[in-house]
């Protein structure tokens, strides 16, 4: 975003992300042992939201700790999976990740699966924390630094459709003679692949990969298990996690490689980034885009 107009946030490429398996209770029958019972949206004493507080204190809260919450529908949503985890991988949480007990929220921001867990309050408004009030929220390109309200946007919490390119393999096994024979012909066979992710439990229905920038597209196989066709919301997929693509393709030696997702809401990655640039630089999920220039001594 910022060779668009400079932001202030962190570079993170194209993304951040990671996939594990986690172990611990799940925070709906937690609230149902203390008297809230599972699908509740607001208690008796007017609680409608989960708020989580860390050890951990941070500059941004002057000293204070780090926090966040999420609306307690969630937290009680048995199918929402929102977990207290002190397991990761089978083998207990470790400090990184923040032992002795964190909140996994999927399918949302990870800015709200609080790490090094103090104390959960019910609260009757949204956590009022920095990273949740003057962060994390989506502003429209007309918006920068001298003219921002915080309290017009809502803190971003689900994420949306994105898709990512992550390696382009050579097929072509080249023996003497055969580069010139490709140079005439002026393609190489590749297998693209990468992965697809929504957020809120959202499948992904489709990914479209373009070997002519955009021009004309081609739907990628999707895949979470190894030989096993995914279905987008399909019951024996896994609806948090992400979901690999993979494309074998003649590309030209010079080319601009393209990728698209669609999710099962048919929410759909935007063409440019310029169309969502914000001035904090989150969420650019605009078309995944790889530059591919093939000489002959990279083949």
């Amino acid at each position: 975003m910022s060779i668009t107009r400079k932001v202030k946030g962190v570079g993170w490429d194209v993304s951040a992300i990671g996939n594990a398996v986690w172990g611990g209770a799940k925070l709906a029958d937690i609230l149902e042992l203390i008297g809230v019972p599972k699908l509740t949206s607001c208690t008796q004493s007017g609680g409608k939201h989960i708020e989580f507080v860390s050890v951990d204190k941070c500059e941004e809260e002057n000293g204070g700790p780090y926090k966040a919450s999420i609306p307690l529908s969630q937290a009680t949503n048995p199918e929402a999976d929102v977990l207290l985890a002190y397991e990761m991988n089978g083998e207990p949480l470790n400090r990184d990740h923040g032992y002795p007990l964190r909140v996994i929220v999927p399918g949302v921001i990870g800015a709200r699966s609080v790490k090094w867990l103090d104390s959960i309050n019910i609260i009757a408004e949204e956590c009022q924390g920095f990273f949740m009030q003057k962060d994390y929220k989506m502003f429209p390109p007309s918006v920068d630094w001298g003219n921002i309200n915080w309290n017009t946007r809502k803190p971003q919490m689900d994420f949306p459709v994105q898709s990512v390119i992550c390696s382009l393999e050579d097929m072509q096994s080249i023996k003497p003679g055969k580069v010139r024979s490709l140079c005439i012909h002026g393609f190489i066979k590749v297998r693209i692949s990468g992965y697809a992710v929504s957020g809120g439990g959202r499948g992904i229905e489709r990914v479209d990969v373009s070997i002519d920038g955009g021009k004309t597209w081609m739907e990628a196989t999707r895949f979470q298990k190894t030989g096993i066709p995914y279905i987008a919301d399909g019951i024996s997929n896994d609806k948090w996690a992400w979901v690999l693509l993979e494309l074998t393709v003649d590309i030209p030696q010079s080319t601009e490689i393209i990728a698209k997702a669609v999710d099962s809401a048919a929410n759909v990655q935007p063409e440019k980034v310029q169309d969502i640039w914000n001035l904090r630089g989150i969420l650019n999920t605009s078309w995944h885009r790889v530059h591919v220039r093939i000489g002959h001594s990279n083949m």
